[in-house]
């Protein structure tokens, strides 16, 4: 079943990565607004390593669980994909 799978630290550390970069990203935005800086803040590099961060764990959790259980580990890695989209939209979307 999908939440047992869902319920393995590989598959959680990126969704909560990519929910956490987006909440860096909507936080900054609500205080400073959309700009546009000559130098990337503190937001941008948190930004970049918690969306790169996660790549490794994604990895890990595909070649562990992908033989085990292809079905829910595709539904999983779906879902972290999702997230990622989601993190990544704001950014590319305001060109931040």
């Amino acid at each position: 079943m999908i939440f047992t799978t869902l319920k393995r630290p590989s598959a959680l550390i990126p969704l909560a990565m990519s929910f956490a970069a987006l909440s860096v990203v909507l936080g900054h935005i609500a205080i400073f607004g959309v700009t546009h800086e000559t130098d990337e803040g503190t937001a941008a590099h948190v930004w970049q390593l918690l969306m790169a961060g996660q790549i490794p764990v994604i990895a890990f959790f595909a070649l562990k669980w992908l033989p085990r259980s292809p079905r829910e580990a595709l539904l999983v890695l779906l879902l972290q994909a999702v997230a990622g989209l989601a993190a990544a939209t704001p950014v590319f979307v305001l060109k931040l």
